[in-house]
Protein backbone atom coordinates (compact mmCIF):
# COMPACT_ATOMS: atom_id res chain seq x y z
CA UNK A 1 0.00 0.00 0.00
CA UNK A 2 1.28 3.46 -0.89
CA UNK A 3 2.41 5.88 1.80
CA UNK A 4 1.52 9.55 1.40
CA UNK A 5 2.77 12.64 3.18
CA UNK A 6 0.55 14.19 5.86
CA UNK A 7 0.93 17.00 8.35
CA UNK A 8 -0.38 16.40 11.86
CA UNK A 9 -1.22 18.94 14.55
CA UNK A 10 -1.65 17.00 17.79
CA UNK A 11 -3.15 19.91 19.75
CA UNK A 12 -6.02 20.24 17.27
CA UNK A 13 -6.20 16.59 16.26
CA UNK A 14 -5.77 17.77 12.68
CA UNK A 15 -4.40 15.65 9.84
CA UNK A 16 -3.91 17.33 6.47
CA UNK A 17 -2.17 16.98 3.11
CA UNK A 18 -1.01 20.61 3.43
CA UNK A 19 0.32 22.88 6.14
CA UNK A 20 -2.12 25.59 7.18
CA UNK A 21 -1.30 28.94 8.76
CA UNK A 22 1.59 28.96 11.19
CA UNK A 23 0.61 25.90 13.20
CA UNK A 24 3.22 23.44 14.39
CA UNK A 25 2.91 20.34 12.29
CA UNK A 26 4.63 16.99 12.44
CA UNK A 27 5.27 15.40 9.06
CA UNK A 28 4.44 11.72 8.60
CA UNK A 29 4.18 9.25 5.74
CA UNK A 30 1.25 6.86 6.18
CA UNK A 31 -0.92 4.36 4.34
CA UNK A 32 -4.70 4.72 4.34
CA UNK A 33 -4.92 2.04 7.03
CA UNK A 34 -2.36 3.75 9.27
CA UNK A 35 -4.11 7.06 8.77
CA UNK A 36 -7.42 5.50 9.76
CA UNK A 37 -5.86 4.14 12.96
CA UNK A 38 -4.39 7.55 13.77
CA UNK A 39 -7.76 9.26 13.24
CA UNK A 40 -9.39 6.68 15.51
CA UNK A 41 -6.83 7.47 18.23
CA UNK A 42 -7.63 11.19 17.90
CA UNK A 43 -11.37 10.39 18.14
CA UNK A 44 -10.71 8.32 21.27
CA UNK A 45 -8.82 11.27 22.76
CA UNK A 46 -11.72 13.59 21.96
CA UNK A 47 -14.24 11.23 23.56
CA UNK A 48 -12.09 10.77 26.66
CA UNK A 49 -11.50 14.53 26.81
CA UNK A 50 -15.24 15.08 27.01
CA UNK A 51 -15.38 12.58 29.87
CA UNK A 52 -12.69 14.52 31.72
CA UNK A 53 -14.68 17.72 31.20
CA UNK A 54 -17.72 16.13 32.81
CA UNK A 55 -15.61 14.75 35.68
CA UNK A 56 -14.17 18.21 36.31
CA UNK A 57 -17.66 19.42 37.18
CA UNK A 58 -18.32 16.65 39.69
CA UNK A 59 -16.09 17.44 42.66
CA UNK A 60 -16.53 14.11 44.43
CA UNK A 61 -14.70 12.20 41.66
CA UNK A 62 -10.96 12.45 42.21
CA UNK A 63 -8.73 13.22 39.24
CA UNK A 64 -6.41 10.29 39.85
CA UNK A 65 -9.36 7.86 39.94
CA UNK A 66 -10.83 8.97 36.62
CA UNK A 67 -10.74 6.37 33.85
CA UNK A 68 -11.38 9.08 31.22
CA UNK A 69 -8.04 10.68 32.10
CA UNK A 70 -6.33 7.32 31.82
CA UNK A 71 -7.91 6.67 28.39
CA UNK A 72 -6.93 10.14 27.18
CA UNK A 73 -3.34 9.72 28.33
CA UNK A 74 -3.00 6.25 26.81
CA UNK A 75 -4.38 7.40 23.46
CA UNK A 76 -2.10 10.45 23.51
CA UNK A 77 0.91 8.19 24.03
CA UNK A 78 -0.33 5.92 21.22
CA UNK A 79 -0.64 8.94 18.92
CA UNK A 80 2.90 10.09 19.67
CA UNK A 81 4.20 6.54 19.19
CA UNK A 82 2.51 6.34 15.78
CA UNK A 83 3.82 9.78 14.79
CA UNK A 84 7.31 8.70 15.82
CA UNK A 85 7.04 5.46 13.85
CA UNK A 86 5.59 7.15 10.74
CA UNK A 87 7.42 10.47 10.97
CA UNK A 88 10.32 11.90 9.05
CA UNK A 89 13.64 12.52 10.79
CA UNK A 90 12.61 15.97 12.08
CA UNK A 91 9.37 14.56 13.52
CA UNK A 92 11.15 11.65 15.23
CA UNK A 93 13.79 13.98 16.70
CA UNK A 94 11.15 16.38 17.99
CA UNK A 95 9.18 13.60 19.71
CA UNK A 96 12.37 12.12 21.17
CA UNK A 97 13.32 15.57 22.53
CA UNK A 98 9.98 15.69 24.37
CA UNK A 99 10.80 12.50 26.28
CA UNK A 100 7.14 11.48 26.19
CA UNK A 101 7.92 7.96 25.00
CA UNK A 102 10.96 7.33 27.22
CA UNK A 103 9.17 5.00 29.64
CA UNK A 104 7.26 3.06 26.98
CA UNK A 105 8.40 -0.41 26.02
CA UNK A 106 9.45 -0.49 22.37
Amino acid sequence: MERRKYYVNVADGEISHRKHDNHDYLEIHATDSELSTLRRKFNNMHDAGFGTFVRAHIPIIEYHNDSSNDRYDENLLDVYQMLHDLGNKKTREHIESMGILDDRPM
